[in-house]
């Protein structure tokens, strides 16, 4: 028999972490996003509404999860998933032998919630989010909701069996440009993720000075980075690295690798120093190193920037489903 409750007090939320933990390890869709990692401390920055996450339990056991919030509006409240906005794949976490029930267990329970819309979005095909139904839901049809151009990875650091060649001419080429202004290295930096972020977000602010798209310029973002960068290194799924031409740190990439994917999530570099493509020589790094690591897939993330598709990566598509009350219910 399976038990469901809501969780509405954050305390309780943070209680959640050792189960959350063991049951995202298990869930076959769980990404970085979906971890707690990354959605204890998205909670802790932001609360952007009243927390009403359901958690399925059988036994002592968490078997299923709903991290969610209820957005209050004119028109209704909403309820919709934490980590909206920052994360690129979100979902509800269950495991399979159990996935049918805990469905029904999540729609059950959120139901009795005062919510006009619920509404999840980011989330990968085949996720569980998607499978949701219940007879008292009524619900529209999934729609595509972003595009995360992924890249298929094989052979080795050459990246020959991968990317074009026209890239990775290009790449060539920054590193002798690079190195014609002095010592090229590019080092991991996560032995001290502090000070790896303050490389980010100043170099991050660079790169975007002027064009109106630095995520990083609200300090909320910030707090919740210096949050959740260090809960991630210790669980061993960031990926942080920063490239230095003659002594000067120029370029800084963040991303994560999880059961065989690599993601790029968050960089920056000097504008001074473009004609070097900082950017492209971490890129070419970290898709190196995801190929020794073991990944098939890199996932450059949300967008369609034309510079993914340099890469070779190909767009896959995340899910957006609405779900309302059904008439009468």
């Amino acid at each position: 028999m399976l038990r469901s409750e809501i969780i509405d007090d954050p305390a309780d939320l943070e209680a959640l972490e050792p189960h959350w933990w063991e049951l995202w390890s298990r869930s076959p869709s769980a990404t970085p996003f979906q971890s707690p990692a990354w959605l204890l401390p998205w909670w802790r920055t932001f609360a952007p509404g009243e927390l009403a996450t359901v958690a399925v339990w059988h036994g002592d056991d968490l078997v299923g999860l709903a991290p969610l919030y209820l957005e209050c509006q004119v028109a209704g409240a909403r309820l919709l998933p934490l980590g909206i906005s920052l994360s690129d794949y979100l979902d509800v976490l269950c495991i399979p032998e159990t996935a049918e029930p805990v469905a029904v267990g999540i729609a059950d329970t959120v139901l009795s919630l005062g919510w006009s819309q619920w509404i999840l979005q980011d989330l990968p095909p085949g996720s569980a989010g998607l499978a949701i139904r219940h007879a008292a839901l009524e619900s529209c049809q999934a729609v595509d909701h972003a595009a995360c151009p992924v890249l298929a990875l094989a052979g080795d650091q050459t990246l020959q069996g991968c990317v074009p060649a026209r890239r990775r001419r290009q790449l060539r080429r920054a590193h002798r440009a690079a190195s014609r202004r002095g010592r090229v290295s590019i080092e991991p930096a996560l032995s001290d993720p502090q000070t790896f972020l303050d490389h980010l977000i100043r170099l991050h602010r660079a790169r975007w000075a002027g064009h109106g798209d630095d995520v990083l310029s609200d300090t909320r973002v910030e707090e919740f980075h210096r949050h959740a960068l260090p809960k991630l290194a210790a669980q061993a799924l960031a990926r942080c690295w920063l490239v230095a031409i003659g002594g000067a740190i120029v370029g800084a990439y963040y991303g994560f690798h999880h059961r065989g994917r690599a993601y790029a999530y968050l960089g920056g570099f000097d504008p001074g120093y473009a004609e070097e493509s900082p950017g492209a020589l971490l890129i070419g790094r970290a898709i190196g190193q995801a190929i020794c690591e073991g990944a098939e897939e890199f996932d450059f993330l949300r967008g369609q920037e034309a510079y993914k598709y340099s890469w070779g990566a190909v767009d896959r598509w995340t899910m957006r489903k609405i779900w309302t009350r059904s008439k009468g219910r």
